[in-house]
């Protein structure tokens, strides 16, 4: 049961001009189910994407890393379900090409213009031929604003689409910003086990498209977890067609701020939504860590706390056993952490300060909060001003049960 996760009515999803959008069914793993997605995009699109740390990366992010390296002008995106092509070898890698070759065919363009992504079961052969024979129907299905079907289409193990769609004017012009994901399980930061996919008509120069991704990937993507584990297929692509006629060629550019802020507002929701829905999740939960003295120490405390199972287990039961947060940051790494100068909240209620347990705090307090779907931990070091931020969720039986069953 997603915590709530908003989906926007398909009034409040706006086109992207430069972008069409083909969705069909394949039967990948299941029939008669949405499982192979298509993005076309128009002449000129700059394309950029951010992609998994795991080394054993599937052989569509290998392609896409590869394409993208080398600077081809990108005019597709192949998205399948039900199978991740991860741990497949070179067999894995002759699949995606020929998926690659046979739309690339189809629609007119290079075979190096298409970057492909998969997402499912790892260790199984991509079943390429029925994802060739489905891509006829793709096409003849692509539309202008086709994005709630896409998020549909793009999902496995998510209970609900994820899907985000804004627009804002600069200089009389409207600019528009809609992007999708997926994931719910296998999430953690670089990144998690998710497809994200983000359009603007900006018209943003591709080598600084190329280095807002990196970043706004490190501040939304990158500030999830659900389990701790990395996944073999995480893809963040933003596209950016120009249609709009808005342009941003560096970083002193009078609309780079705009442009960059929205763009990361969109990915932390597309992000956000992901824990919202993660597998068996029942809590929103925040972890914000403050007065660090660097960013990697205060990440560091943050996800000793967000991947704890102890601490998950905790908030999923609605039990203030808060010590086990405390635990986690005395073991997240800092050496020389001064426990006195450290405090803990949890929402508004003051819980342990000066070596312990607050003078003021009540278990009832700490109830209060804990019977709550959203929840924020909050953490002082006392050792300098660097604030970082992630969003996790709790553990629950369910995501036992989703993960047991997964492959059935």
């Amino acid at each position: 049961m997603a915590v709530n996760l908003h989906i926007p009515s398909e009034t409040d999803i706006f086109p992207v001009a430069g972008v069409e959008i083909g969705v069909t069914e394949a039967g990948i793993k299941k029939e008669n189910r949405k499982d192979l997605t298509v993005f076309k995009f128009s002449p000129g699109t700059a394309v950029a994407g951010v992609f998994t740390k795991n080394r054993f990366r599937a052989a569509p992010v290998q392609i896409c890393e590869s394409r993208l390296q080398a600077g081809h002008d990108i005019r597709a995106l192949l998205i399948n379900t039900g199978n991740a092509n991860a741990g497949t070898g070179a067999d894995g890698l002759e699949r995606a090409y020929a998926t690659c070759h046979a739309l690339a065919k189809e629609l007119g363009v290079l075979e190096e213009q298409i970057l492909p992504f998969s997402t499912g079961v790892i260790l199984e052969p991509l079943p390429c031929e029925k994802i060739i024979a489905a891509l006829p129907q793709a096409i003849s299905a692509l539309g202008k604003n086709e994005w709630m079907k896409a998020a549909y289409g793009i999902m496995t193990t998510d209970t609900q689409p994820k899907i985000c769609s804004r627009q804002i004017q600069i200089d009389g012009r409207t600019v528009t910003f809609t992007g999708i994901s997926k994931g719910a399980g296998m999430i953690r930061p670089n990144m998690a086990t998710m497809l994200g996919f983000l359009a603007t008509d900006a018209d943003i120069e591709p080598q600084l498209l190329k280095s807002l991704t990196l970043d706004i990937a490190n501040h939304s993507f990158n500030r999830i977890t659900v389990d701790g584990d990395t996944s073999t297929n995480d893809s963040f692509i933003v596209a950016a067609t120009g249609q709009s006629g808005i342009q941003v060629d560096n970083t002193s550019s009078p609309h780079y701020e705009t442009i960059k802020n929205e763009l990361t507002a969109m990915a932390r929701e597309l992000a956000q939504k992901i824990v919202r829905d993660a597998e068996g999740a029942t809590k929103f939960i925040t972890v914000r860590i403050e007065d660090a003295g660097n960013s990697e120490e205060a990440l560091k405390v943050a996800y000793a706390i967000a991947h704890s199972p102890l601490v998950k287990t905790a908030f999923y039961a609605s039990d203030p056993n808060l010590g086990r947060i405390l635990a986690a940051v005395g073991y997240a790494g800092i050496e020389d952490l001064d426990v006195n100068k450290t405090r803990l909240w949890l929402g508004d209620v003051l819980v342990a300060e000066n070596g312990g347990r607050s003078p003021a705090y009540q278990e009832e307090d700490g109830q209060r909060v804990m019977n709550e779907a959203e929840i924020l931990v909050r953490i002082s070091l006392g050792r300098g001003d660097v604030t970082e931020t992630v969003y996790t969720c709790d553990f629950s039986h369910d995501y036992v049960s989703i993960n047991a069953d997964y492959r059935s």
